[in-house]
């Protein structure tokens, strides 16, 4: 019996069912059906107004992935081009925006770098998530700045509902990888809690094709990751809590830009590797007010740390980026068709690095307000936020969703919402490079959602979309940045989940053009068509499963002078459950050991190809012993 569908009626309980108050969030962190991310609330899947997907850890226990990028090529409308291998930084491009224009939320908490703008998602270790929620799609009414293209938000791992549960992980595989993990979890009726910790080693592979002669190594990643999770009902009504997730660690690699040496005059690859630390912690309090009012209130702190050095001299270079925050978020139930989120957001944004910048901290504060009607026939979302920032002023948000039943099997849902994106630091503030007076990226966003349920074993989803892109901000040719791109991004995007004959199908497409509306060029490293098919089967005590993603070519460069190629890839995985405490695990990546690239560097004037891995094997033994 599947318990995950008894349990989410269960959840969605009126708000009067003091049961689903108690650990409301952490049940339904463990359940595929409902979403948080998309209101800070817990609702229906199929009762949000964004596009959506999730991961559960049943789902990452089955996939098997070795990094949230591998999780999030899976998603229809999400691309990933890294430069190179594991470790190495990615871009994140959800329908077809860069990777800045959209947020990553650890446990609710914003994790981004606020110099460059990037995520560093690929440090997140996988052993210690939960859940994965990716929302595609401006949520800048719920969210503020940076949820252009859409928000993707990481759980940490839950307590157990009764007793103690203790875990061990040990993997091995190509290119002398090893993954341990240990954790603990357990709870009872008032306090749940789980600590975990990994240590993620590989020598990895040469990302660099053609270089110098002392580019000769392979670019080794080393990450050590904890995490913890508390929470505890002080009564029925009130919930306290806190979550922590630490990853701290090494990472090689080969800089783009060789150095020349006056004193041997010799050229040669600058052989580069930094010390990472991306940490998240936050604290929340839940309490029910009464009947139709529900309040939440968290605190956040997170950072960013990078000490970048150069083997072969004594450069050294710190970028260290620190957040706080405090969220408001009130859910008011007025009656039985019309509800009221709420609140109210403050963030603050402070740099210490070895880079003089003009301005080192600025503060974000905002107000928003969501309204949702629900009729016999239809129902409607209707949100406005205000945001003033000390940098850049204030700035309006509006976003609006209505929902038609066409029959008890089939929805259609037509939204319209805005969003916009601060500069960062770098934008404003970096010494000769930087523009103080740039404005944020603003876009304005239209989709069509239809979601059907075909029969009991199918279900599709589908979206078409076009977002219009004005005042993206452009540093051409080493010169200072400005407000000068427009884009305009029109796609189709659609997952159909199916039983056949015992396989668990998911199958994801997108098809997107995404084009510069100045030069009429595809903006850069953005494929037109992708697709992934996740294909599963349990037999018993055997698991059986195997994965394709297939990824058109694109450009790496903004004058589409630079192409690169498509590639598709396939991968096998299988578990076997000796018993109720050990299981193996096995899979291989890349089967047919395809070359591919999803990023270029320059080289003595010439293009060449990141490495990716070819074909790599991953072995690995889970202990759950039954205390």
């Amino acid at each position: 019996m599947n318990l995950s569908r008894l349990a989410l009626p269960l959840l969605l309980l009126p708000i009067t069912n003091a049961l689903a108050d108690t650990f409301e969030r952490d049940q339904a962190l463990k359940l595929p059906d409902v979403l948080i991310s998309a209101n800070r609330q817990v609702e229906a899947r199929n009762d949000s107004s964004a596009a959506n997907t999730v991961f559960t850890r049943e789902d990452i226990e089955r996939l098997q992935p070795r990094s949230v990028t591998d999780l999030l090529q899976r998603v229809p409308g999400v691309q990933v081009a890294q430069t190179g291998g594991r470790g190495s930084l990615p871009g994140i491009y959800i329908r077809g925006t860069q990777s800045a224009q959209s947020l990553v939320l650890v446990d609710g908490q914003r994790i981004g770098n606020s110099t460059s703008g990037d995520s560093n998602l690929q440090h997140l270790n996988i052993e210690q998530i939960e859940r994965v929620e990716v929302l595609r799609g401006s949520r800048s009414v719920i969210y503020g700045s940076d949820a252009i293209g859409g928000v993707i938000q990481i759980f940490t791992r839950r307590g157990a509902e009764q007793g103690l549960q203790p875990r061990m992980h040990v993997g091995f595989g190509s290119n002398q990888t090893w993954e341990r993990s240990v954790g603990l979890s357990g709870g009872d009726e008032k306090t749940r809690f789980n600590l975990g910790a990994s240590l993620d080693e590989t020598a990895g592979i040469d990302r660099t094709h053609e270089s110098y002669p002392s580019d000769s190594d392979h670019d080794a990643y080393r990450n050590k990751s904890i995490s913890l999770s508390l929470s505890h009902a002080l009564t029925d009504d009130i919930e306290v809590g806190a979550n922590l997730l630490d990853n701290r660690g090494k990472s090689e690699f080969d800089s783009p830009y060789g150095r020349y040496d006056f004193p041997t005059k010799q050229s040669y690859q600058q052989q580069q590797y930094s010390d990472f630390d991306v940490s998240s912690v936050s604290s929340y309090l839940d309490a029910r007010i009464n009947e139709i009012w529900k309040a939440r209130v968290e605190f956040g702190h997170s950072e960013n740390r990078e000490k970048t050095f150069d083997k072969l001299s004594d450069e050294r270079s710190v970028f260290n980026t620190y957040r706080d925050s405090v969220n408001w978020q009130n859910d008011l139930t007025l009656d039985s068709r019309n509800s009221l989120i709420l609140g109210g957001d403050w963030y603050e944004d402070r740099i210490n690095s070895s880079t003089a910048f003009d301005e080192d901290s600025r503060w974000n504060r905002a107000a928003f307000i969501q309204h949702r009607y629900q009729a016999d026939s239809f129902s409607t979302e209707l949100g406005l936020r205000r945001d003033d920032n000390q940098q850049f002023g204030g700035q309006n948000s509006w976003s609006g969703t209505l929902t038609l039943p066409v029959n008890p099997d089939n929805d259609l849902l037509l939204s319209y919402s805005e969003g916009f994106r601060a500069p960062t630091f770098n934008d404003l503030y970096y010494p000769k490079y930087s523009n103080p007076d740039l404005k944020p990226e603003t876009s304005k966003s239209y989709e069509l959602q239809w979601r059907s349920q075909l029969n009991d074993s199918s279900r599709i989803e589908a979206s078409i979309y076009r977002t219009d892109l004005k005042d993206a901000i452009i540093a051409a040719d080493g010169n200072p940045p400005e407000n000068v791109a427009s884009a305009r991004i029109n796609g189709f995007e659609a997952a159909l989940k199916q039983d056949l004959f015992g396989w668990q199908s998911n199958l994801g497409v997108a098809i997107i053009d995404p084009r510069d509306r100045d030069t009429g060029h595809t903006l850069a490293r953005r494929a037109r068509r992708t697709l992934s098919w996740d294909l599963d089967r349990q037999f018993d005590r055997l698991g059986l499963g195997a994965s394709w993603q297939a990824v058109s070519s694109s450009y790496d460069d903004l004058h589409n002078q630079q192409p690169l190629g498509g590639y598709a890839l396939l991968g096998l995985r299988s578990s076997w459950a000796l018993d109720r405490e050990i299981k193996l695990d096995f899979k291989v990546d890349n089967l047919l050991d395809k070359g591919y690239s999803r990023a270029l560097y320059s080289h003595d004037g010439s293009q060449y190809g990141y490495r990716e891995e070819g074909r790599a094997f991953m072995f690995g033994v889970t202990w759950t012993p039954q205390l």
